[in-house]
């Protein structure tokens, strides 16, 4: 398994380093069994240091977290307690998944852009042309998932929304958190053509 431990503008010593790969043992042993990469990150805000914790099993499937702390080894506490929480309400889900995939879950490469948003204050001058002014532009996975699955994966990764090849049709569908709590599903007929209800 690769570990990568990384400060935006903060020294990581050896001594943080070996806590974040003893911490990912210990989760990585009792929950998902065979994760590949893990990413940690550590920067300030203010006062505060920020622990991001990302790991990625071997299914496909990847947790994400965030821990925010006046100290930095609580910073990274707080993540992986947050980590283990995620994982412990899915644990036999993820290993019922984990025996029952041979193969990563496959996934397809999409374009994603980032769009220029307006100012945000309400007082924006009305726009030229209704045509988006692309900021970036990136590649996006989008994996092959039950609709449980994609649910799972939305929680875990930490997200408001997760888009997903249903595996069940092959049909493009969208999960996602609701205002009220809920989970939003987003499952468009296959046979309706573009632009006809």
């Amino acid at each position: 398994m690769r570990i990568t431990v990384t400060g935006k503008q903060i020294d990581i010593g050896d001594a943080l380093r070996s806590h974040v790969e003893t911490e990912v043992g210990v989760l990585a042993e009792k929950y998902s069994g065979r994760p590949v990469e893990t990413i940690v990150t550590f920067s300030r805000d203010g006062h505060e240091h920020v622990c991001d914790a990302a790991v990625h099993l071997s299914t496909g499937l990847h947790v994400q977290a965030h821990g925010r702390a006046s100290e930095i080894y609580a910073s990274a506490n707080a993540a992986f307690a947050r980590m283990e929480k995620q994982l412990r309400r899915y644990k036999r889900r993820l290993k019922d998944h984990h025996r029952s995939r041979t193969e990563p879950i496959p996934a397809d490469l999409a374009s994603s852009y980032v769009l220029e948003g307006s100012a945000g204050d309400g007082e924006a001058d009305e726009p030229a042309s209704l045509q988006p002014v692309i900021v970036a532009e990136t590649k996006t996975s989008i994996k092959t998932l039950s609709v449980g699955e994609a649910v799972m994966q939305m929680e875990l990764a930490g997200s408001p929304v997760l888009v997903f090849r249903n595996s069940g049709h092959g049909g493009v569908n969208v999960v996602y958190t609701r205002d009220d709590g809920n989970i939003g599903w987003i499952d468009p007929p296959a046979d309706q053509s573009a632009g006809h209800p």
